[in-house]
């Protein structure tokens, strides 16, 4: 049965419209993005299975080009608008956290953060510098690694926060093995980060590892 001899209620788009995108499914939010089905299946149907071809909603998204446009119903304009939906998100959020914007939401920081960070085949050490009212200056990428390590020159930090005319900065790191919990290099890196910020009057707030969709604050440890 075509989606469009359904209830109203039950319609992905309709659902929508009516109770808001938080209450479907992933598969539904997948259908009304893929629009039709295919030969004897519904927008939702092929969503599911493309939800368990790609192993959920997250390898879909991640999938590269080719992988990607081999899926059934999909291609390479769908990949484009599936690129575009993507980015679209990431400015949202960086718009959240954008310069000269006051951190009054940890919540808007983290997903900002997570966004940009979560899914990198690379260790990349970043730094949010803000000025002495905890007003965003910019947020950098400093130092990208491999697979499970980065070098982080406390020099060139410094650098960038003289730059900035910085007053405060909250470091941050991912860890492409999905597991937050700071190693011990971490915690010596960030003792000699903040000594070193120190000697130019600018405050470590705070050294977030980002993992899997989790994050692990030095703050809520007791390590800064």
């Amino acid at each position: 049965m075509s989606i469009r001899h359904w209830p109203a209620a039950e319609r992905p788009r309709e659902k929508l419209l009516e109770r808001g995108a938080a209450a479907l499914s992933d598969a539904e939010l997948l259908a009304i993005f893929l629009r039709t089905g295919a030969r004897g299946k519904t927008a939702v149907d092929l969503a599911r299975e493309l939800l368990i071809q790609f192993g959920g909603l997250r390898g879909l998204l991640q999938a590269d080009r080719k992988r990607f446009c081999a899926g059934a119903g999909l291609g390479p304009a769908k990949y484009a608008q599936m690129g575009a939906v993507l980015e679209l998100a990431r400015r949202f959020l960086g718009e959240r956290v954008a310069r000269g914007a006051t951190l009054r939401s940890p919540m808007d920081t983290r997903d900002f953060l997570v966004s940009r960070l979560r899914d990198r085949a690379r260790e990349v050490f970043c730094v949010l510098f803000l000025d002495t009212r905890h007003r965003i200056l910019a947020f950098e990428e400093l130092f990208a690694g491999t697979l499970d390590g980065a070098s982080v020159h406390p020099r060139e930090v410094v650098c960038r926060a003289l730059a900035h005319n910085a007053g405060a900065a909250i470091l941050v790191h991912n860890h492409p093995s999905g597991v937050a919990e700071p190693s011990r290099a971490d915690e010596t890196l960030t003792r000699r980060l903040v000594e070193a910020l120190a000697l130019v009057d600018v405050r470590v707030l705070d050294h977030l590892v980002v993992g899997d969709g989790e994050i692990v604050a030095f703050s809520e440890r007791g390590l800064i």
